[in-house]
């Protein structure tokens, strides 16, 4: 190897400064022959211009001992030396030995030269946007960062900064492979370089891209924005703006959360579909907060006008059930044909809550859905576009977990189009003081999507890069972000004064000429179009407006199911009728149950090693199946494993769900020695069963459980499971709980199939860990405790209808909350017969005594009623005392709606016996507070149901073991000691 020299340069310490803080890869020192990419050298190497110039001095000594593409270079410079790049050029003229000392030194500046200006490239490349001219008030930096590139700000600091001379600005220089400014020209003078450089990088739109770590992407983008003469020009797209001024005027005093101040981003995502439109994609899925929701709905889904005007008319009455929802949170599916590519589109606007960035992983969960059910592997029939606030952009977490969903394999979309109204304001909050961040958009760094922010006052730029960005979507199936740097006209809404708290900002917007005014006037000013013809263009959609309010005047009913954003068509009707009410029987045939368990019990691929541990795992339900009984595992095998029979998807998801937190699901075998390599044998119960799909996720709550009830939305024909890793992981999910799975069918007339797992018990293990809240789920449940039912032939079935969450296999779909076991896992009296599932069978909602008791009902002294693992250690401890004729033990499997058909039966069944509810959770925990009214309603006060379980406690659980024993034992003695309650009054 030969020796390496480190010589000084003029240009080493300075291009070590650019380039090393960005990332750019470094070449370590190495031998003589090593050399870059194929490209021109200096493109491809951040190690400074030193190591440029190492190889330029070991080529004058040796062409041969360095790579092709150096030496390449160093011929064309030595050749431009020697003629000068202002003089005809000889045909390829090659050094065939070392230059004199003369050229030498000529050459050595030529190159210094090239690299300082390869330099001055790059550094617009990467912080161009820094100074670019993105504030449409001309008052703020789009960015908080106070850094101001000193490279970057005039030409003398340019030539300063980079050692070049004023003299150099009118020298031609040849451009590097990385770079598109000279459009078919090679070489540009410094000073048209600069020029050209400050339209692309330093005027309305201002690019972060250079973090991405693949050049192709890379060079895309330069090639879009760099390429000479690429802006269009457009006026009827922004006609929608006249939408906000005619809501302004007829709703003067009404909230409405208006779209003034950034109009522009109507033809943005019009510009955004139609491109992708053309790109092949047929389905798009929106998500976006309150602000323009009506004029997107107006638009771009083209809702018609006289629908969103009459839900002004505060006299309107409603038709549907539920609450319904203020209008700007209302959603929309629509199916339509694109008038620029004449094709079929269809567009939904997802329902979302006042909570901002709540629907983003809905969206994304709605659109794996469709993908899924279109077989669109790639994205390239199916999109996402979310539109963010700036200030909960950078504000919300659940942001950075539907990003980092969007390149894990059971949860890509392939790429979502994200854009940010960038208000440049919170509510009433300076974005100073509301991220650390120099721009709302650095969130999206994190994986590599690339950022293009622009001026929303310049129209044409905002269409250019909205394009760009949907074609960046669909070519790399990968996440961008375009930012729309605009202003608030007004406050957060209508009825709010900004002037409090922003003065000099307001007043500077007060001054501010309307986009729509600006545009046309320059586009009139030009030439490109006549005061008369922009006239008629509004007048045209003013009378648009005035037509369909006039047509709002005749409706009286408000329907919430016209905006329905995911409708299930043929589910809720049988040939034109609606299915019957009915609960069906969800009992399966033996011979079904004992395939399933024989598959669950085997690995169906050949020459797979497992695990020794779960070998005998799978002996033991192969040991079940053979005795006809189950465990919760091999019962949930069952479940599934019949579904997907029926041509029913199954997809569970949650953290380690593939082997189970406990490990007893096992659902994906590994194979112990090819790396990888696995098998679900789930996928293998028959040839043309419906496809299981389970898989981890990424340590997520909120995010994943959002993305699951998404993908929930999208079919009735799915059961969608999320379960998580112990049950008070749930609450931080507990905006979508809140928000969308308690409230959906209420506000949004929207059905919705998800179940959530979540893992309950006390056992010793510690505050976390031990309870799943239930008495939260409880309290959010609609049932009333104060009617006392009519017990109809459908009561059954009308109940679970008009509730808001429970089971599925029905005409209808509610979400189902399963409190699910931990030690009951292995416990091993928790196991059922064939008999309980075997055709005919239906689900139980009360298990009633079937021992002792139940022989002479009229001597039990004691009913118990509970729920969950409490019921074993009540059983075992009856046997222990002896009173297994004196005391009943009755389960409650389901809670809510409450059974009140069967606990009347049960109670009057022990005619003589005192109730109990007995908990393992604590008294202002757990189900009492909501059993005891509801008690009351079917009993009276006649016969009251006592508690027994641990006393109030701020905690849910103890972390002490002999604490946690002790209190156990508390319990278990007051609920058999047969006279604990006599003489008390309730």
């Amino acid at each position: 190897m030969n020796q390496v020299r480190l010589l000084p340069s003029r240009l080493g310490a300075q291009a070590s400064r650019l380039l090393a803080p960005h990332g750019v890869q470094r070449f370590s020192w190495c031998s003589r022959s090593s050399g870059p990419p194929a490209t021109f050298p200096s493109s491809r190497v951040g190690g400074g211009s030193s190591y440029m110039e190492e190889m330029y001095f070991a080529w004058l000594e040796n062409p041969q001992s360095v790579h092709k593409s150096w030496d390449s270079f160093f011929r064309k410079a030595s050749e431009e030396a020697s003629y000068g790049l202002a003089q005809p050029r000889p045909p390829s003229v090659v050094p065939e030995s070392r230059p004199a000392a003369s050229g030498r030194t000529k050459t050595s500046k030529l190159v210094e030269d090239h690299l300082a200006v390869q330099s001055l490239i790059r550094a617009y490349q990467i912080r161009g946007h820094h100074v670019a001219q993105l504030d449409p008030l001309g008052i703020l930096d789009a960015d908080l960062d106070s850094f101001v590139p000193s490279d970057l700000i005039t030409t003398i600091d340019k030539l300063a900064f980079y050692d070049l001379q004023e003299a150099d600005l009118d020298k031609e220089f040849q451009l590097p492979t990385t770079t598109f400014i000279g459009g078919s020209e090679h070489t540009l003078s410094l000073r048209e370089i600069i020029r050209r450089l400050e339209s692309t990088y330093c005027q309305h739109i201002g690019l972060e891209f250079m973090f991405i770590n693949d050049v192709e992407q890379c060079q895309w983008i330069r090639q879009k924005f760099e390429t000479p003469g690429v802006i269009p020009s457009i006026l009827a797209l922004l006609s929608p703006s006249r939408f906000e001024d005619f809501l302004a005027r007829k709703w003067s005093s009404e909230k409405r959360f208006g779209l003034e101040g950034c109009e522009v981003m109507i033809p943005a995502l019009k510009t955004i579909i139609d491109k992708s439109s053309e790109m092949g994609i047929e389905n798009v899925i929106l998500g976006m907060p309150h602000r323009g929701r009506l004029n997107v709905l107006a638009n771009v889904i083209r809702k018609d006008l006289e629908q969103i005007f009459c839900q002004f008319d505060p006299k309107l009455e409603a038709a549907d059930e539920g609450s319904g929802d203020v209008k700007y949170h209302l959603g929309m599916y629509h199916e339509r044909i694109n008038r620029v590519t004449n094709r079929n589109i269809t567009l939904s606007l997802v329902a979302n809550p006042s909570h901002l960035e709540a629907v983003d992983p809905v969206v994304q969960g709605k659109t794996k859905a469709e993908q899924f059910y279109r077989g669109d592997a790639q994205g390239k029939k199916v999109m996402s576009i979310l539109v963010h606030g700036d200030a909960a952009f950078a504000g919300q977490g659940v942001v950075y977990e539907t990003f980092h969903l969007s390149d894990l394999p059971s949860y890509t979309t392939n790429g979502t189009v994200h854009v940010v109204v960038n208000n440049q304001i919170g509510f009433t909050t300076d974005p100073r003081m509301a991220r650390s961040s120099p721009y709302p958009t650095d969130v999206a760094r994190v994986v590599n999507a690339p950022i293009f922010h622009v001026n929303a006052d310049d129209p044409e730029a905002v269409i250019y890069v909205c394009s760009v960005a949907a074609e960046w979507r669909n070519t790399f199936n990968k996440d961008v972000v375009v930012d729309l740097v605009c202003y608030r006209r007004r406050g957060h809404n209508e009825m709010d004064e900004p002037m409090f708290t922003q003065p000099l900002m307001y007043k500077q917007i007060h001054r501010q000429v309307p986009v729509l005014k600006k545009y046309a006037d320059k586009l009139i000013a030009e030439g490109t179009v006549t005061l008369q013809e922009f006239e008629e263009e509004i007048a045209k959609y003013d009378r648009i407006c005035e037509e369909a309010y006039g047509r709002s005047k005749d409706k009286k009913i408000l329907h919430i199911k016209h905006w329905l954003d995911s409708p299930w068509p043929g589910f809720f009707n049988v040939d034109g009728e609606p299915k019957s009410m009915t609960c069906p029987a969800t009992g399966i045939p033996e011979d079904v149950l004992t395939h399933i368990g024989e598959v669950a019990s085997s690995v169906p691929l050949e020459d797979f090693k497992i695990h020794t541990g779960l070998s005998r795992i799978l002996r033991g339900r192969e040991d079940m199946t053979r005795k006809r009984t189950v465990d919760w595992a091999l019962a949930e095998y069952m479940a599934f494993g019949s579904l997907l029979k029926e041509g029913i998807h199954v997809r569970l998801s949650g953290q380690d769900v593939e082997r189970g937190t406990f490990s007893h699901r096992h659902h994906v075998l590994h194979d112990q020695e090819v790396d990888r390599r696995t098998c679900v044998p789930m996928n293998h119960l028959w040839p043309d069963q419906a496809p299981y799909t389970v898989c981890n996720s990424s340590l997520s709550e909120y995010g994943v459980l959002g993305f699951e009830l998404g993908y929930a939305m999208a079919s009735p024909n799915a059961l969608v499971l999320w379960e998580a890793q112990f049950g008070d992981f749930h609450n931080t999910a507990q905006c979508i709980i809140d928000q969308f799975i308690s409230t959906g069918q209420a506000k949004w007339v929207r059905h919705n199939g998800i179940v959530l797992l979540l893992p309950h018990g006390m056992e010793g293990m510690g505050p976390e860990h031990s309870s799943a809240r239930p008495e939260r789920f409880l309290q959010m449940s609609n049932d009333d405790s104060d009617a006392y039912p009519a017990f109809t032939q459908d009561f059954e079935v009308r109940q679970l209808y008009d509730c808001n969450w429970i089971v599925i296999l029905l005409p209808f779909r509610k979400p189902l909350i399963i409190f699910t076991p931990k030690s009951l896992l292995r416990h091993p009296e928790a196991k059922s017969s064939f008999d309980l599932m075997v055709s005919g069978t239906s689900f139980q909602r009360v298990i009633p005594e079937d021992g002792a008791a139940v022989r002479a009902p009229e001597q039990v002294q004691r009913l118990i009623f509970c729920t969950g693992k409490v019921y074993y250690d009540l059983v075992k401890e009856r046997s222990n005392q002896g009173l297994d004729e004196q005391v009943a033990i009755t389960r409650l499997e389901q809670i809510s709606p409450f059974p009140f058909d069967l606990i009347k039966q049960e109670a009057e069944k022990y005619p003589g016996a005192e109730l109990v509810w007995c908990q393992e959770e604590h008294k202002n925990m757990g189900y009492y507070d909501y059993i005891s009214p509801r008690f009351m309603t079917i009993l009276g006060r006649a016969r009251p149901i006592w508690y027994v379980g641990r006393d109030p406690a701020a905690a849910p659980a103890t972390g002490n073991r002999n604490t946690h024993l002790v209190s156990l034992k508390k319990f278990l003695d007051t609920a058999f000691n047969l006279q604990a309650f006599d003489g008390k009054t309730f």
